[in-house]
């Protein structure tokens, strides 16, 4: 049997489970709608909260691990290099947060282009590959959209990356403020003195972003099955806190698939080519000075800091969506293209339901909840 749903004069077809499962007057569309330009531009904004605050919030650590990586000699753990380094010149930016302006600006350019590329490109190959498809692969097809991402959003960054490299790991001091370090390089080395490290940076960060977005989906479901109930039944705050926990796990993923570029990055930025040598000839000649070993170093420190700046990151990143009024990370652009498949096989009034699907994707956070209700709803 179908019952109508009214919502300010409209009608929407819904089974009586449906109309049941949204208490009938309970029917509201989102504040935004999904996959608009306003919801891109919500996810680039929340990125850009997530990635520029959180990676300054950790540059004591980033400053003795990349330190460490060009030098393993100079401290003997992260707590006698912050001890030593503010000793000599305190806590501010240059000491122990030398080179966090540039980190600030770089990646909150990168988290504006990452999160919101990933569910544009999301979104485009749900569209290209079909649902059915699209569902079967949704972890090969998470991977490419954040591939994808990564490459544009480092573009944006490795200008910034490398001037603060040069501020953290240089022998004498590079340049006492952002402006006079941007304006050196630029004088010296031209715009190529900005991007001679953007080949490792795609090496590490297209890794690491691949894992960051694949595996926090696939752990946070791993986390909701040990606990005692589904996930549409914890309050939201609860909801962040698995989404910090679960950005934790991810980021130990990416701190290890990611490591050995990132300590490529690291030395190219303080080592001069030779006349006539590519970069890649560089990195290869730095890889093979460095050993296994040396590509390894510094690797527990980076660890905790990516840890940390992942969790950080996820748990930031959910509550500008909720804040906004938009369902937390899942597979909501996937449900949504299925739905919206099955709405034109149905007939003329089901026209009239998109907002209910909307809504629906809005509301529910099981996957298996929000399929048996559009299953119900389409009949299909």
């Amino acid at each position: 049997l179908k019952s109508e749903v009214k919502n300010n004069g409209s009608n929407h077809l819904a089974t009586s489970v449906v109309a049941n499962a949204i208490n009938e007057s309970a029917f509201i569309a989102a504040p935004i709608e999904l996959y608009s330009a306003k919801y891109y531009w919500t996810c680039a904004l929340g990125g850009t909260a997530a990635c520029g605050f959180t990676h300054a919030l950790v540059t004591p650590l980033d400053l003795v691990k990349c330190r460490k990586q060009v030098d393993p000699t100079i401290y003997k753990s992260n707590l006698d290099g912050w001890v030593k380094i503010h000793r000599e010149h305190g806590f501010g930016t240059r000491g122990l947060y030398t080179g966090v302006t540039p980190t600030f600006i770089g990646y909150s350019f990168q988290g504006a282009a990452k999160y919101g590329f990933y569910e544009l490109f999301k979104k485009k190959y749900i569209d290209l590959a079909g649902e059915e498809t699209a569902h079967k692969y949704r972890t090969t097809l998470y991977l490419a959209a954040s591939a994808s991402a990564e490459i544009l959003a480092d573009i944006a960054l490795c200008p910034w990356e490398a001037l603060k490299v040069r501020m953290q790991t240089a022998t004498t001091p590079f340049a006492t403020s952002t402006v006079e370090g941007f304006n050196k390089i630029l004088k010296h080395e031209g715009i190529s003195g900005f991007y001679k490290g953007l080949t490792p940076l795609w090496a590490r960060q297209v890794p690491y972003t691949m894992m960051k977005f694949a595996s926090f989906e696939r752990t946070v479901e791993f986390i909701y099955s040990y606990l005692s109930k589904p996930k549409h039944e914890y309050n939201k705050l609860q909801q962040l806190g698995v989404s910090f926990l679960g950005g934790y796990i991810a980021g130990v993923f990416c701190a290890i698939v990611s490591h050995p570029a990132d300590t490529l990055v690291s030395k190219l930025n303080n080592v001069k080519k030779a006349e006539g040598e590519s970069t890649a000839a560089l990195s290869l000649r730095l890889a093979k000075d460095l050993g296994f070993t040396g590509l390894w170093r510094g690797l527990g420190t980076r660890v905790i800091m990516i840890g940390t700046l992942t969790a950080l990151q996820w748990l930031i990143y959910d509550y500008v969506k909720v804040y906004a009024g938009l369902p937390t990370t899942g597979d909501r652009a996937l449900l949504r293209s299925i739905a919206l498949a099955r709405m034109r096989g149905v007939g003329s009034a089901i026209a009239e339901t998109q907002d209910y699907v909307d809504w629906l994707l809005y509301s529910y956070d099981e996957e298996e909840e929000i399929e048996q209700l559009l299953d119900e709803l389409f009949y299909y």
